[in-house]
């Protein structure tokens, strides 16, 4: 947990200042400049920054980890068109588990009409399902994060560990066979495994990008998901592995 601790603090850092300091970061964790060293070139090979003489500057792809605004319109028509897909596995009179992804969001335009009761810590998808006069809302109260707009924290987890649900329609930030499911941020990774522990059926709903790819704080298992419903697949060899692990995969 202290490497996962360092590196959110250093991504805090960037999206407040923009850069962040070696010798600071080594001084403020007491570890050597070479342990911070190893921490910038994990995060600089995902993406997240870039490396400068005595520190680190923050990456485009480290933006859009902090505002569901911006993760939001990434991949539009993917997530669109993954959620079209995932809306035939939802049944009128199903209890389903709605996690907060920016893919998930646009999961709850499309089943305001049906009579479903949904589970959420998504404040989007509350907002979206409000005026909806079939579908009954449970939200997962708990610290709001108003950047990412979703409820977390010992309360939210407490809240769906006694819920159950039918189905469970979740989101992730990298997925691998060798490591499971990761999270940029930990207490994303925690509320949707609580959901996919909760659920008889799990639903992991991402673009092909997120895929065979690990971000830093792994939360779960591939074991933990049922179906797998992407964009688009080219590679074989990725869907027979993925079968072979027992997890349909949808495109």
């Amino acid at each position: 947990m202290e490497q996962e601790d360092r590196k959110k603090y250093i991504l805090s850092q960037l999206e407040s200042r923009g850069k962040v300091g070696l010798k600071e970061l080594a001084d403020r964790f007491s570890v050597s400049e070479m342990t911070v060293r190893r921490d910038f070139n994990e995060l600089e090979h995902q993406g997240l920054l870039i490396r400068k003489y005595g520190g680190a500057v923050k990456s485009e792809a480290a933006s859009a980890l902090f505002s569901f605004n911006r993760r939001v319109e990434k991949h539009r028509e993917q997530k669109q068109r993954i959620c079209g897909i995932a809306q035939h596995y939802i049944q009128d009179g199903e209890i389903i588990f709605i996690d907060c992804g920016t893919t998930l969001f646009r999961l709850a335009a499309l089943i305001k009409h049906r009579s479903v009761r949904v589970i959420t810590n998504s404040l989007p998808v509350v907002s979206e399902l409000l005026g909806s006069s079939t579908v009954k809302l449970t939200v997962v109260g708990g610290d709001v994060d108003s950047d990412r707009k979703a409820c977390y924290g010992s309360t939210a987890e407490k809240i769906i560990r006694e819920c159950s649900a039918d189905k469970a329609f979740i989101g992730t930030d990298g997925i691998s066979l060798r490591s499971g499911m990761s999270s940029f941020d930990e207490k994303e990774g925690r509320i949707t495994r609580a959901m996919a522990h909760q659920a008889r059926e799990v639903f992991l709903l991402c673009d092909a990008s997120k895929i065979e790819r690990d971000s830093f704080y792994q939360y779960a298992p591939v074991s933990l998901i049922n179906h797998l419903i992407t964009d688009s697949i080219e590679s074989r060899d990725i869907k027979q592995r993925y079968r072979e692990a027992g997890i349909e995969m949808i495109t």
